[in-house]
């Protein structure tokens, strides 16, 4: 007796939110942030861009997705690794977003000049969970709250400018903006409007200093201290 055969089961993922975002980190590593669109994203899940609408509004949200998405779980690495000093955080936490940097050197831009949570955080701790851990750490070590904010700007200063450096020698466009090419309806985020500062006491006691430009006495220290650092190599 001849039976007919059960048609192929779709071995396709079930299309989630996450899915899409993975999916488009993986592009962004083949193609650059240029080459990222909703089409592409689509076309490598196997299905219509139209079906991502359900899960992301367009193409900047997905890219504050893939940010965030590449940031998340680095402080959680961080403590996992362990510290037993201030330094040994400092360190640690650099070597955990440069792990990022070099694994994913093409999107790592994005992590530097995508839209900070709120006016007055830095990339690449633009999170307030990020920005949060960084000070409730240091202040866990003894800093008061103005020399905890002076370390988190100098400290990112030095990861940015180092990394970004790190991601052009390896051939990545660090210079180009990226142009908005939003095929959906989403907004750029305030992502600030809708966080509850309670949720990040140190974050919220500290925001007024956060808030200051402080950059042209950051450069000024900054390039002192890369003199002196010279000034001894050569006398040594």
């Amino acid at each position: 007796m001849n039976t007919v055969p059960d048609p192929p089961r779709d071995s396709r993922p079930r299309l989630d939110r996450d899915l899409i975002v993975q999916t488009a980190i993986t592009s962004i590593d083949t193609h650059g942030v240029q080459g990222l669109t909703m089409r592409r994203v689509g076309q490598d899940l196997g299905v219509a861009a139209m079906s991502l609408y359900r899960y992301v509004s367009g193409r900047e949200a997905l890219l504050e997705a893939v940010v965030e998405k590449l940031m998340d779980g680095v402080t959680a690495r961080a403590d996992a690794v362990g510290f037993t000093s201030w330094q040994g955080y400092l360190q640690v936490l650099a070597n955990e977003v440069r792990r990022v940097a070099q694994a994913h050197p093409a999107a790592f831009p994005l992590v530097a000049s995508r839209h900070p949570a709120t006016p007055w955080l830095r990339p690449p701790l633009r999170s307030i969970e990020l920005v949060e851990h960084f000070l409730a750490t240091l202040s866990d070590f003894g800093f008061d709250d103005i020399r905890a904010v002076d370390a988190y700007k100098a400290f990112t200063t030095f990861l940015i400018g180092s990394l970004l450096l790190e991601v052009a020698a390896h051939g990545e466009d660090i210079l180009s903006v990226d142009e908005t090419l939003n095929e959906g309806e989403a907004a750029i985020p305030e992502q600030d409007a809708y966080f509850d500062l309670q949720q990040a006491p140190h974050v919220c006691r500290m925001q007024d200093r956060l808030s200051q430009d402080t950059t042209a006495q950051e450069f000024e220290i900054g390039l002192e201290a890369l003199i002196d650092r010279i000034e001894r190599s050569v006398s040594q």
